[in-house]
Formats: C-alpha cells, sequence, structure tokens
C-alpha cells in the first residue's frame, strides 16, 4: 500500500480526543489508496485526453463523438484536479458489516477494479444522506468530514445501532450539518453537498417525469435542492444527457436574476457538471438584457396572461392570407396564369409547425411547380424554374402576399398600430387597447419578452432558408468535385486496389466534409431540453411560462419556490397556477425546516408575512444563535458596518433598501428583489416601512429579514422606530 506523504487529517489540538489512532486509521488507509488512484486516474485521462485532442479525419457523427468525449474528459479531469482527496465526503457502515463504504463526489476505483469511492448519486449512496434515526436505513454508522483546504479539520459520527455507538467514540453534541450553519458566507454558495439532508434528499433524488414543485419557506435548502437535483438527474436519467430521446437533451436551469447565477456558478461545476445551461428568463430573448420593467401595472398585468399568446398567432395569420386576383407570369417561351385558387394552393401546401420565415421558401416552390406544370412546350422543366425562379412581377407578389416579419417589427406594431391590435386581439375592450399602446413600441419592457419570444418562435430565423439553400448549393459542389476525383482516381488505377471502393455512393457522400460547409449559428437556450429547472418560480406570470414550455415539450420541470415570497400575491395552489399554464399532474413536495435564519430574527420576520399572507410556510428553524435583532437609526449604517466588519475577518454583508449606499468591499448593496435566493451574515434593512403596506411590500420585508444567517440590523429615518 502506498502510505499518504502526509495526513490526511489536520485537526486542531481542542480536537485531540478525535486525533485518536483507533478513530482515524482506517481512514489514513484508505486514503493513501485513494491518492494512488487518483494519481493512476489523472495520468490516464490525460493521455486519453491528448490522444483524442490529436485525433484526426472525424466528420458527421463521429465528430460530434469526439467533441462529447474530449468534454467529459476534461470536465472529469478538472474535478478530480479541483478536489484532490476531499473528493471524499464521508463513509458509512451497514448494520451486520464492519467494512465502511466511502462516498464521493464521483466513483473511483484502485487497479484491481475494486471501488474505493461510490458516487453520490448511486443508489448505494442514498442512505449515507438519508437515514435518519426514525429510519436508519440499515445503516449502523456514518461519518461526515469537514475539509479546509485538502485536509480534514472536523468530523462527525452518527450512530444509528448499539454496535455503531461501541465502534464510533468521535460523538459529539454538534452535527457536521448545523456546525456547517454558523460559518462564514462569501460570494459564492457554499459546498455543501456533504450536509445534504433526508429531507431534501429525498427529493433531490425523485424521479423526474412530469413536474415536480419543491415548496419550501426561506433557509429551508430549496436551491440547494434544485442544484443537487440537477447533478442527480443527469447521472441518474438518461434522457438528459447529450442525444436525448425526442430529439431532446440535457437541462437548462433558470434563475431569477444575474446576481443569483452569479452566487451559485460554481456549485454545478463542482459537482462534475459543467453542460447545464443557466440563464434568467430575461436571457431568452435577445431583448432581455435592456429590457426594463413595465411602468404601468395594468399594462402589466395585460401582457402577462397567456391569451396575449394568442395575439401573436392572429399578428401572422394576417400575412398568410393568399391574394385573390388573378396575375400573369410572362416567360420568354409564354405567359403563364396564376390564379386565386392557385395562389390559396401553394399556401396550403406549407408543412405544419413550419415558422412563417421558413414557409417562405414552401410557398415559393409551390409556385414554381404550379406554374412548371401549366406550360405545355418542350423547355426543361429546371430551365423554366430557372426563367421563373427570376420573375420580378412573380417574386415582388409573393414579398407582399408573404413577406419576411421580423420579430421586434410584429411585436412593435402591435403596440403602435390601435387597429391592428384590435383585429389581433379581438377580447381586448377600447381601454384594454389604448393602454397598450406607446409612443416608442421599440422601448422593450419586461412583460414584452414573452411575446417576443412566441413571435420569434412562430416566424422562425428570416436568414435560416437562405442558409439552407447555400448549404445544399455548397455540399452539392463538394459532392460534384468529390465524384470528379473520384472518377480520376478509378481510371488511373489498375481495377483491382482499393480506390475501386471508392465507387460505392454511401462511401462518397461520407467523405464530404460537412464542417467546411456553411452552417447556421444555434441558440443555446431555444432547446428543446429535457428538463428545466426553475428557482423563485412563484413569480413567473402566466405569459412567462409558455417561454419556458415552449423549449420543454417532455413538460419535465422541476419548479421550485415559495407561495409566501411571490411580490404580485398567490393566492392559488400550485396544482391551479401550473394547470392553468398547460402543466398537469402537478406533484408538490415541501421543505419545512429553516436551515439558514436563526431564530432570533425569524420570531421578528415571521409577524411581518403572516399579517399579508395568513397562510404563509413559515418553515421552523433549527437554530438559536443568541444575537437578537437590532433597531436603530439610518445615521448609524456606517458604523454598524464599521463595527462589523471590524469583529468579523471573514464574512459578507448587505444593505438592502438603500437608494444611497453603494457596494464595498465584502458589503453588498441589493433590492429585495435582487436578494431574493441570496444569503449574508449580516443584513442591514434600511428603512423597510418605505416597500409598502400591499402585499409587494410586506412580502419585500420578509425577503430582506430571511436573507441573514448570523445577523439582522433595521435601520429607519424616523426615530419612532
Amino acid at each position: 500500500m502506498k502510505p499518504l506523504t502526509i495526513s490526511a487529517f489536520d485537526l486542531p489540538d481542542i480536537l485531540a480526543a478525535k486525533k485518536a489512532p483507533a478513530l482515524i486509521d482506517d481512514d489514513e488507509q484508505h486514503f493513501a489508496l485513494i491518492a494512488d488512484s487518483l494519481e493512476r486516474t489523472l495520468t490516464a485521462l490525460s493521455e486519453r485526453l491528448d490522444a483524442e485532442r490529436k485525433a484526426s479525419g472525424h466528420k458527421g457523427q463521429a465528430a460530434l463523438e469526439r467533441d462529447q468525449e474530449i468534454h467529459r474528459l476534461s470536465a472529469r479531469l478538472r474535478t478530480l484536479r479541483r478536489f484532490g482527496l476531499d473528493l471524499c465526503l464521508g463513509r458509512m457502515v451497514a448494520a451486520g458489516d464492519d467494512e465502511p463504504v466511502y462516498v464521493g463526489r464521483l466513483g473511483l476505483t484502485d487497479s484491481d477494479g475494486q471501488r474505493l469511492l461510490i458516487d453520490w448519486r448511486s443508489p448505494a449512496a442514498e442512505p449515507f444522506f438519508g437515514a435518519t434515526h426514525g429510519n436508519p436505513m440499515g445503516l449502523s454508522s456514518r461519518r461526515r468530514y469537514r475539509w479546509t483546504r485538502g485536509r480534514i479539520t472536523d468530523y462527525w459520527d452518527e450512530v444509528f445501532t448499539l454496535v455503531g455507538l461501541e465502534n464510533s467514540a468521535a460523538l459529539d453534541d454538534q452535527s457536521a450539518f448545523i456546525a456547517s450553519l454558523a460559518g462564514s458566507r462569501s460570494s459564492r454558495m457554499r459546498d455543501v453537498l456533504g450536509t445534504i439532508q433526508s429531507d431534501q434528499d429525498a427529493i433531490i433524488r425523485a424521479g423526474s417525469r412530469g413536474p415536480l414543485v419543491v415548496d419550501g419557506g426561506p433557509g429551508t435548502g430549496k436551491t440547494v435542492v434544485a442544484l443537487h437535483r440537477t447533478a442527480y438527474l443527469l447521472y441518474s436519467d438518461p434522457r438528459l444527457g447529450h442525444g436525448g430521446a425526442q430529439n431532446q437533451s440535457g437541462v437548462l436551469f433558470v434563475g431569477p436574476h444575474q446576481p443569483y447565477l452569479a452566487y451559485v456558478a460554481d456549485v454545478l461545476p463542482s459537482l462534475g457538471e459543467e453542460g447545464v445551461q443557466t440563464c434568467t428568463l430575461s436571457d431568452l430573448t435577445p431583448e432581455g438584457p435592456a429590457a426594463v420593467p413595465e411602468p404601468n401595472p395594468d399594462v402589466a398585468r395585460l401582457k402577462s396572461s397567456a391569451k396575449m399568446m394568442e395575439a401573436v398567432e392572429g399578428a401572422v395569420r394576417f400575412y398568410e392570407e393568399p391574394p385573390t386576383e388573378a396575375m400573369t407570369v410572362e416567360t420568354p417561351w409564354s405567359d403563364l396564369e396564376l390564379s386565386g385558387a392557385d395562389w390559396a394552393e401553394a399556401f396550403s401546401a406549407v408543412e405544419a409547425g413550419t415558422p412563417h420565415n421558413e414557409a417562405r421558401e414552401q410557398v415559393a416552390e409551390a409556385l414554381l411547380t404550379i406554374l412548371t406544370d401549366k406550360h405545355d412546350d418542350g423547355v426543361p422543366s429546371d430551365t423554366l424554374r430557372t426563367e421563373l425562379a427570376r420573375n420580378r412581377d412573380l417574386q415582388s407578389t409573393l414579398n407582399r402576399a408573404w413577406p419576411m416579419i421580423e420579430a421586434t417589427d410584429l411585436v412593435g406594431d402591435l403596440w403602435s398600430v390601435p387597429a391592428y391590435l384590435r383585429l389581433c386581439a379581438p377580447w381586448l375592450n377600447r381601454d384594454g387597447v389604448r393602454q397598450l399602446q406607446r409612443k416608442d413600441p421599440a422601448a422593450w419592457t419586461v412583460s414584452d419578452l414573452p411575446l417576443l419570444d412566441a413571435a420569434r418562435r412562430r416566424l422562425g430565423d428570416a436568414e435560416t432558408a437562405r442558409r439552407r439553400r447555400r448549404y445544399e448549393k455548397a455540399a452539392a459542389a463538394e459532392q460534384a468535385h468529390l465524384t470528379r476525383v473520384v472518377e480520376d482516381l478509378i481510371q488511373a488505377d489498375d481495377g483491382e486496389g482499393l480506390v475501386t471502393m471508392l465507387r460505392h455512393p454511401d462511401l462518397q457522400k461520407n467523405l464530404v466534409d460537412e464542417g467546411a460547409l456553411p452552417g447556421a449559428d444555434q441558440d443555446r437556450l431555444a432547446g428543446p431540453f429535457a428538463h428545466v429547472v426553475v428557482d423563485e418560480a412563484q413569480e413567473l406570470t402566466d405569459a412567462q411560462w409558455q417561454m419556458l414550455l415552449a423549449r420543454c415539450p417532455s413538460r419535465s420541470f422541476t419548479i421550485v419556490g415559495d407561495r409566501a415570497q411571490a411580490r404580485h400575491g398567490f393566492t392559488e395552489t400550485w396544482q391551479e397556477r401550473l394547470g392553468r399554464v398547460g402543466l398537469g399532474k402537478v406533484a408538490v413536495s415541501s421543505l419545512t425546516v429553516n436551515y439558514r435564519t436563526p431564530v432570533e430574527v425569524m420570531a421578528e420576520a415571521e409577524p411581518v408575512i403572516r399579517a399579508a399572507v395568513p397562510d404563509a410556510n413559515v418553515p421552523m428553524s433549527v437554530r438559536s444563535n443568541g444575537i437578537p435583532v437590532m433597531q436603530g437609526h439610518v445615521a448609524e449604517l456606517g458604523t454598524v458596518l464599521e463595527e462589523w466588519l471590524a469583529a468579523h475577518p471573514v464574512g459578507i454583508a448587505c444593505v438592502i433598501g438603500s437608494s444611497t449606499f453603494s457596494a464595498e468591499d465584502r458589503v453588498q448593496a441589493l433590492t429585495p428583489e435582487l436578494a431574493k435566493g441570496l444569503e449574508f451574515d449580516l443584513v442591514v434593512l434600511v428603512d423597510p416601512e418605505r416597500f409598502g403596506e400591499d402585499v409587494e411590500g410586506a412580502v419585500d420585508r420578509y425577503v430582506a429579514m430571511t436573507r441573514a444567517t448570523q445577523q439582522l440590523v433595521i435601520l429607519h429615518s424616523k426615530a419612532s422606530h
């Protein structure tokens, strides 16, 4: 056995009892095996990666598979290099078995194929996370490690049987999870995989068929569940990997805002998953990043309805009405008549589901076929079709009858031409039509984005058909050139050599270099995706849900949220809300334990939300830190921050609600809306009464207060507070 050059344990003197050889020698020996396996694995992976990168001559599917293998090998190498020995999360011992099983971020074997680490996502690892004293899941004991810079600085043993008690002396009155909650926060979400709790793990491992709602109040670990469930499903569900069924693959993870995405950016890569697409709803359209909130709440309400999507369909249909008058198309050989019935026939030739702009080519082809069939003399059809395609009158009439349309123009016209909006949305009354009009139709708001997205999907890319024609022309030219080369080689050969194999048409086709042909840039967020994860989903409007449903035909969703944190109210059940937007058979799992927020803070926050949302799912906090909520005057803001920073050399604070304070080192400045999903050691809430007395104001106060993991300070402009 290869010994470790340095102990994996670096326990402080205060934990001297845990240093006993009887307690850690078995671990030291196992870590030596892990270290040896890691060294060999890194070498082997590096060699395989180099070989794949140097490989040449791949085309088509082979090239795609090569790229996927390079991505897989690179991701595994990065994970192994990032963690080293601390790939190991802990160990468990089954009742009646003295041999521990070690659980890791990834699976790992030695040179003989003996399992050194089992992947945390495997079924065999489930008891490590799910076992409780009420349901030990066959375990005798469990040990979790705390790693600091690659060394174990603490560990905790839990026992579930008397035998486990006899074999584990490193017991204390503080669990690994509770101890981790007291740690300081940073600008990035902490690694919490080793302390996933049983209620969270049950949801992480739930199946992915259909929509699953994870409902929970502040601090219950909803985001932890969402992220780890993403990694688990990618590991366990073959539908979600590359090349999934029904031309769907991968997972889309949708967060509420950019600060949230930055906060969780390290989590999925730390779990070995780097291919997940992450975004906000605004990122789903090109106009999203620059869009502003809708200033008029009545307009926002009108646009939030899923029915407004019907206006987009009506607007497109307006441009798909065939001409009713006949026209004469002149050619050098004869004049051909194109009747209203002919136009209707050409329009009906469009294949179902073809986007408007791409369908124009189908209409044009149908017109050429109709006109070619009308020509009687001996002009070759290819020659006639070429001449007809150049006919300016025909092209001009087709351009008017079936124009190429940009999504921004289509939606912009709805907001600037009242008669057009009334035609496309006949259910709107006069006031509704008037409210939706604006001076600058292209002054995009967040409420416009679902309509722009729907319009872009319905219209399609105006360049797609042109790119397809260029591709087909280039492919034909490449094939013709290859055919000439092959014929020359065959003529130069004696007829018996390998060159004669080139006569096979399938082989000639495969020799075409598809990589050299003109292609199209793909929208990585367009989908379809096999699964979509949505955090803070209680805020989505019906129209915004349509953006996500369009990207997930399988209707496989993980929906994470808290009805009590909905800024505009959420009086329905999850089943009612999601059923209205098109999601059926919704399963709901609830998280009811607050692991983040101290009892002292929740005692102050609960009445705030109960006053506005009496049935709020307010979770029960599991820890108290003895730090009371402090009240003060806004003039004390600088002093509060200065004293806290001096007393806490690590950690992060946030000022919420101040319009004058700017972020500085270790202190963020956010609105309540942008603080959602985040957590801070210290929260300083400024003038919370200014948020308003309605549901939105109460939710903003509740959200802001429950971001604190250690201390909450509330400052007011008026001394009466």
